[in-house]
């Protein structure tokens, strides 16, 4: 009786710490609602997603260049990110000697850990000079001053890719070793080569996992804002090329927060409002990758 009393009261515990994160989502979406919607009552939802200028402090307020910043940079991010992250994730859990994973892993573990304004002095000294003698060869010396700098998609992209690794490496490993050893023993008692059963067995029974995986990689990239801010130029403009500047939702906020006042600090919320609806939608997409899959396996 002693211990059922104990472990109702544990349950009660954990059912009150999960009602205070459901309550501490809900009041930060209705705060971040309330101050956006003025603007969006005001300019119009329609105008203010479609909207191609942004003078915060004129009161012009459109947030296409950041939309279409957003979905550049994140895409460009799982382009570089993805082929990667697979790759690791497979050579850990199926090719990997076990002492070589145990190096690995750790490392994988610290680049998890690191803060994101050092990814963003990294891109700063290494990437950004890089892109800048790209763009030169590129454009053989006949640069414009929108792909000169070196601040650009490609950078932006560059270092999201590096910074979604370890969501992408370890979601994808754990869904990997998840899959039923006798499917692989199967496989290869079949007359199958490791490398078949990799491909035709395994990652397909792993599918499931490998792109919530990546889901919730692009949930980071599209969250992300200090790294980007330091290399990604900045600019309010739709980029025509992966070495334009370009800025995103969360650098235009963080941007402008500082110093706006009145209906233009109602506009960055109303752009929070956006980026909340982009993380809604990739937490959905998640939830029900996951969900199918779990029902898959049953």
């Amino acid at each position: 009786m002693h211990y059922k009393a104990k472990e109702k009261a544990y349950e009660q515990i954990l059912f009150l710490n999960a009602i205070i994160a459901v309550i501490v989502i809900l009041l930060i979406g209705v705060f971040v609602f309330k101050e956006g919607f003025p603007v969006l009552q005001k300019v119009g939802f329609w105008q203010f997603i479609t909207g191609r200028e942004w003078l915060g402090t004129q009161g012009v307020f459109g947030v296409l260049p950041m939309i279409v910043g957003t979905v550049v940079v994140t895409v460009g991010s799982l382009i570089l990110g993805v082929p990667t992250g697979l790759a690791t994730a497979l050579f850990l859990a199926e090719v990997a000697p076990p002492k070589v994973a145990k190096m690995i892993r750790p490392a994988i573990e610290l680049l998890a850990g690191i803060p994101s304004v050092i990814y963003g002095l990294f891109g700063l000294t290494i990437v950004v000079p890089f892109i800048r003698k790209l763009a030169a060869l590129y454009y053989r010396g006949n640069l414009n001053p929108d792909v000169q700098s070196g601040f650009s998609v490609l950078a932006a992209s560059i270092i999201l890719a590096i910074m979604i690794l370890p969501t992408i490496i370890n979601i994808a490993e754990d869904a990997i070793r998840a899959v039923p050893r006798e499917y692989k023993e199967g496989s290869l008692a079949l007359g199958a080569t490791h490398w078949q059963t990799i491909s035709r067995v395994i990652v397909p029974a792993a599918r499931s996992g490998i792109v919530a995986g990546i889901v919730l990689g692009m949930g980071r990239a599209v969250g992300e804002t200090m790294a980007v801010i330091m290399v990604a130029g900045n600019s309010a403009v739709i980029p025509a090329t992966i070495f334009s500047k370009v800025r995103t939702l969360t650098g235009n906020i963080a941007i402008e927060m500082s110093y706006s006042q009145g209906l233009h600090t109602n506009a960055l919320f109303a752009t929070g409002i956006i980026l909340f609806i982009f993380i809604m939608i990739i937490n959905l997409m998640a939830s029900f990758i996951v969900r199918r899959g779990v029902n898959a396996n049953d």
